[in-house]
């Protein structure tokens, strides 16, 4: 009867090394005797070993895409240094501090231990290594070149990430002040206007227009901000969980942000970018041009870059060339579509689609900070005329009032 292989844990140890030093650290293994044995071999006699508490997962923790990315560099620095699989997932175990990496590398090197390949050990985890990273690890085990693909995907993750980052640049920045802009002047209406009211409630004129209106958002906010502020919410979830389940409002939404002035610009570039460099590092590794599409179409990241990408996969497997197929989408720009029709005919695609990624990845660097230079005086010009139309509605009052004695 085979024998079950043992799950790893993480092991809290105490020793003194030769010199009487004491010491301490944690260490993944089986069970305590194998900690001991381990730490003996490094000529540290142990004291205590006692199993690490789990504790419950903090709220939001989870592992995050530049994790996995630096995972993915460790591993693969390490694998082309000549360390073998299972010593670099415990190298990168020890050296992570966080504890849901430190599990999930815990679980990839069971399975292994157990028999399985890295890139099955990798599939029991879909929410951490997608199929393209996956498909790609295979590739590089069957072709014996594992070292070569964790390199291209460490690179291709990497700049996956850069790319993420400058698109959240462009997009967290205004958000930010507009929700500073949304504080403040909630402040005001809720704690300063009221207190300007008591004092206008002695007045026997009018009030302007400007005061009035003021006063009345002050009153509604005071009334029904609650249910206002859950109403919105309900109205966010709501429009979320519809957005999953309508395509034809992801459609209609994902279009309508294209057609931005700017913001659509910045991610169509990026669309195509993400694209290009999905294909060139699926197409280098020796995937098949049609199974690389269909990584090439769940990497887009957009709905109509999506669904393009799906109908040029069906074209391609057709037997339409790739360039033909891309000007038929009506999605790709001249460059990219001339670049590929090139690299087709040379035999180059990877090589050139590479060069279409870092082009419209620099166009996307100059336009995030182009939108940035714009965006910065248009948003203190915007906070401030809000808070100076609130501090001029409270002191037009006085000021007639000065005018008239």
């Amino acid at each position: 009867m085979a024998v079950k292989a043992s799950r790893t844990s993480v092991y809290l140890w105490q020793g003194t090394d030769s010199r009487g030093h004491v010491m301490s650290g944690e260490l993944s293994a089986a069970n305590p005797a194998l900690v001991g044995a381990r730490l003996r071999k490094q000529g540290i006699i142990p004291t205590r070993v006692r199993r690490k508490p789990r504790y419950g997962l903090r709220l939001g923790a989870r592992v995050k895409s530049r994790d996995i990315a630096l995972l993915t560099r460790q591993l693969a620095t390490l694998f082309q240094a000549g360390v073998p699989l299972l010593q670099s997932l415990e190298i990168i175990a020890d050296s992570f501090g966080q504890p849901l990496i430190r599990q999930l590398l815990g679980q990839l090197k069971h399975d292994i231990e157990a028999g399985s390949n890295l890139a099955n050990a990798l599939r029991k985890h879909p929410q951490h290594f997608d199929p393209l990273y996956c498909n790609l690890v295979e590739a590089g085990e069957q072709a014996g070149a594992l070292d070569t693909l964790l390199e291209r995907i460490a690179t291709y993750q990497e700049k996956s990430e850069r790319l993420k980052a400058r698109l959240k640049k462009a997009m967290v920045y205004p958000l930010a002040v507009i929700g500073v802009a949304l504080i403040v002047s909630s402040i005001l209406l809720l704690k300063v206007v009221p207190q300007f009211q008591s004092l206008f409630a002695g007045f026997n004129a009018e009030l302007p227009w400007l005061t009035q209106k003021v006063i009345g958002l002050s009153y509604f906010l005071q009334q029904h901000g609650g249910t206002s502020l859950a109403a919105c919410l309900g109205l966010g979830l709501g429009g979320r969980l519809l957005y999953r389940r309508s395509a034809r409002l992801r459609d209609h939404l994902d279009a309508g942000l294209l057609r931005l002035p700017l913001g659509g610009a910045l991610l169509h570039k990026s669309a195509v970018a993400r694209m290009a460099r999905t294909l060139a590092t699926t197409f280098a590794a020796g995937v098949p041009l049609v199974q690389a599409l269909e990584s090439v179409a769940g990497a887009s990241g957009n709905h109509i870059h999506r669904r393009a990408m799906e109908r040029i996969r069906l074209q391609v497997e057709g037997g339409m060339q790739l360039n033909f197929a891309m000007r038929a989408s009506g999605v790709f720009p001249d460059m990219a579509i001339q670049m590929t029709a090139i690299g087709e005919e040379s035999g180059t695609l990877d090589h050139l689609l590479e060069k279409v990624a870092a082009h419209y990845e620099t166009e996307v660097d100059n336009l995030v900070d182009s939108l940035t230079s714009l965006m910065e005086p248009l948003i203190m010009v915007i906070l401030g005329s809000i808070v100076a139309a609130l501090v001029l509605a409270m002191y037009l009052p006085i000021f007639q009032l000065g005018t008239a004695i």
